[in-house]
């Protein structure tokens, strides 16, 4: 796991291949004025989501991990209080991994809280289990999903 802010982004260009291309679309000048939605920066090894929705509790969430793909979380607006647990030591699966979906969801509780502010990001690789989204206000967010074996 690695939490940062965006201005940092160059020093983890060289550390797996296809973040050159993920933090391109990152720094991209437009970033807080793309629309809702999916999109693709190269086909399905890296693609990002724009999201904007209301945080939830921390009560109300799980942990996931992906097997596939690697999550590098940017906070456009908001604060979102992440969950962290290492996924060797998540003893409480929900369900078997989906993957279709590339998730397994946890009921453990997150050993760490990192409270990513707007212009940070936190990268989330698969022994990496996160819960995100935990916000009592509005959060809008770029998750950029980068494919493991890219």
């Amino acid at each position: 796991m690695i939490l940062d802010i965006l201005e940092n982004a160059h020093r983890y260009l060289a550390l797996y291949k296809g973040f050159a291309r993920a933090f391109d679309f990152l720094l991209r000048p437009d970033l807080k004025d793309l629309p809702v939605g999916k999109y693709e920066i190269d086909v399905d090894r890296v693609y990002a989501i724009v999201s904007k929705e209301h945080g939830r509790r921390k009560e109300d969430a799980l942990l996931e991990t992906h097997e596939k793909y690697i999550d590098i979380q940017l906070v456009l607006a908001g604060t979102d209080d992440m969950g962290w647990k290492p996924k060797s030591l998540c003893k409480h699966p929900f369900g078997e991994y989906n993957q279709k979906n590339d998730e397994q969801i946890f009921t453990d509780e997150p050993d760490a809280w990192l409270s990513t502010k707007s212009g940070a990001f936190a990268i989330f690789f698969p022994e990496d289990a996160h819960m995100p989204l935990i916000s009592s206000g509005q959060l809008h967010k770029i998750i950029v999903k980068v494919a493991v074996d890219h």
